[in-house]
Parts: C-alpha cells; sequence; structure tokens
C-alpha cells in the first residue's frame, strides 16, 4: 500500500514537470535528484568502511552535471581532483578504492542526469520514455514472475528476480515503446523503437542488479528511507540511471 501511495503522490507532478515544467525548475529538480542519488550512493560506500569524498564528490558531480560544455575533460580533472584529494587519508590502502569509487559515482549519477537533461531538451517525449520504460517493465517482471517464474537470474544479487519475469519485462517495455513513441515521435521507424526500447531495459535491468551488488556489498537491505515502500532515491532510480545514457546516445547519433 505504501508503494502505491508514494507513487500516487510523485506521478503527477513529474508528469506535469516533464511536460510543461519551466526549464530552470526542469534543471533544478534534476540536480536534486542527482544529489540525493549521489547521497545515497555514499551510504552505501560507507558500509564498506570508507571514509569517502563526500563533499568533492557533490561538487565534482554539479559541475559535471551543470556546466554547459562539460565533456571528457572534465571527467579527466574530475578524477585528477578526487586522487589529489584521496592521498589525505591515513590508510595508503584506501587511496585507489576511494577516489575510484567516488569517480565513479559521480560518472554513473550526475552523468546519467545529465543526459536527463539532454534528452528533455530535445523533446520531453524522450525523457518521458526513458524514465518509464522500466518502470513500467519492472512492474511487468513482478507479476510476471511471481505468476510463472521458475528458473533464478542472478540468485546471489537478487534471489525473487527470475529469467521469466525478466522476459516479460522487455516484452513490456517494447510495447510501451511501440505505443508511445509511435503515438507522440512518430518519425521513429517501429524496428528503432523496438531495437531502442528492448536495449534500453536490459540496460537498465542491469543497472538494477548493479545497484543490488552494490547493496548486498555493503551489508544494505535499502539505500534509503526517503520513498516508503520503494527505499531510497537509488533503489526507485537505478534501472533509470543506466537507460537515459543510453537513449540519450542513440537518439543523439554520434556516429
Amino acid at each position: 500500500m505504501k508503494r502505491v501511495l508514494t507513487a500516487a503522490i510523485l506521478i503527477p507532478p513529474s508528469v506535469w514537470l516533464i511536460y510543461w515544467g519551466p526549464g530552470l525548475a526542469v534543471q533544478a529538480v534534476i540536480a536534486l535528484m542527482a544529489v540525493l542519488c549521489f547521497y545515497e550512493y555514499l551510504g552505501l560506500l560507507k558500509g564498506y568502511g570508507w571514509d569517502t569524498l563526500g563533499p568533492a564528490g557533490f561538487a565534482a558531480g554539479l559541475v559535471l552535471l551543470l556546466i554547459p560544455q562539460a565533456d571528457l575533460l572534465f571527467v579527466a580533472l574530475i578524477a585528477l581532483f578526487l586522487m589529489a584529494l584521496s592521498l589525505r587519508a591515513g590508510d595508503v590502502k584506501t587511496v585507489l578504492p576511494q577516489s575510484a569509487a567516488v569517480l565513479l559515482g559521480v560518472v554513473y549519477i550526475f552523468g546519467a542526469w545529465r543526459c536527463a537533461s539532454g534528452l528533455r531538451e530535445i523533446s520531453p517525449h524522450w525523457l518521458f520514455f526513458a524514465l518509464v520504460l522500466n518502470w513500467i517493465g519492472d512492474s511487468a517482471a513482478y507479476y510476471f514472475g511471481r505468476a510463472f517464474g521458475k528458473r533464478k537470474l542472478a540468485p546471489v544479487l537478487s534471489p525473487k528476480k527470475t529469467w521469466e519475469g525478466s522476459a516479460a519485462s522487455v516484452v513490456a517495455s517494447v510495447l510501451f515503446g511501440v505505443i508511445y513513441l509511435g503515438r507522440f515521435v512518430p518519425e521513429t521507424p517501429a524496428w528503432e523503437i523496438v531495437a531502442l526500447a528492448g536495449a534500453a531495459n536490459i540496460a537498465g535491468q542491469i543497472g538494477d542488479l548493479s545497484e543490488s551488488a552494490f547493496k548486498r556489498g555493503a551489508g544494505a537491505k535499502d539505500s534509503g528511507s526517503l520513498l516508503p515502500g520503494h527505499g531510497g532515491w537509488l533503489d526507485r532510480l537505478d534501472s533509470s540511471l543506466f537507460a537515459m545514457p543510453l537513449v540519450y546516445f542513440w537518439v543523439l547519433r554520434p556516429w
């Protein structure tokens, strides 16, 4: 019940923001989501016994998210910055894993939300698609997996997930993509919608399993408790953090 109520409260303002929200408000909420996800990520790192570079990570992430021309040069500079700060650690054995883990979080979280900002600039429909496709897939996986799932997908990372549920998730995301993009981005060929929705769903499932691995390594059940019934923001958005960059890459067509 808590899960449904939380979703019912968050969905209407989220939809309004994606489609009709002023650009500055959208950017502010994206920055807030990135900060909340990164805060929970740092909490997981503490479960590994690392005194993380939290303030530096937040600063570096916001630079990556908000500077208009941020690119690989900024990522390289952020890496050097974090490595330099990690030299203050009392235990030299933590210098490499600590700086590497914070850099991963900055790119993983703030980089993904930068892609969300780019998708919204191209079209609100692309951002909505990138966010929603895995949520629909997750619901299909849950119900179909409970009814028909037999073969475990990743028993160590997520014992309740099954291959049958995973397949249902892909099918549901593809159907959503065909219906939604076919209606609102009709210039996109059907074969491309099918390929993109399927690939983004699989990326999202990998994102979900990756966050499960982080949590199990940290000895945590959830990344946080800010969303009743869902856990934390990172728990709710882990699949989207993998899907949004893939969709953005596809839409940009850098090739």
